[in-house]
């Protein structure tokens, strides 16, 4: 059984994780080689965006979907890093938000 400080040290550790997982590229073990971390998330967003249009085209609800879409992440956010450290990602989002990195119409100069 993990002493108290263990856990506490492996919080720490996954939130350090969390935090700097979209930069680094994540190891899987796979049969071939894996892609770079780059087309990996490219890759995802294509799954993602072909799932959503299809999802779309059957009457779901954009709002529905992108409420599903989060709970989604989060939990397995969640499953991979401990609820502490991706309620210390989360808390970032604010300000991401805000400052338009999920903005897909950006105005142009």
């Amino acid at each position: 059984m993990l002493q108290l400080g263990d856990q506490m040290r492996s919080a720490g550790e996954r939130a350090q994780r969390l935090s700097s997982f979209m930069s680094h590229p994540a190891s899987y073990s796979l049969h071939r080689d894996p892609l770079p971390d780059h087309e990996q998330k490219q890759a995802a967003l294509s799954y993602l965006h072909e799932a959503w249009a299809e999802a779309r085209h059957d009457g779901v609800d954009g709002d529905c979907l992108a409420q599903a879409s989060l709970f989604t992440a989060l939990a397995e956010l969640v499953s991979t890093y401990g609820e502490d450290a991706v309620a210390k990602f989360v808390e970032g989002l604010p300000a991401r938000v805000r400052n338009g990195e999920f903005s897909l119409s950006l105005a142009r100069q």
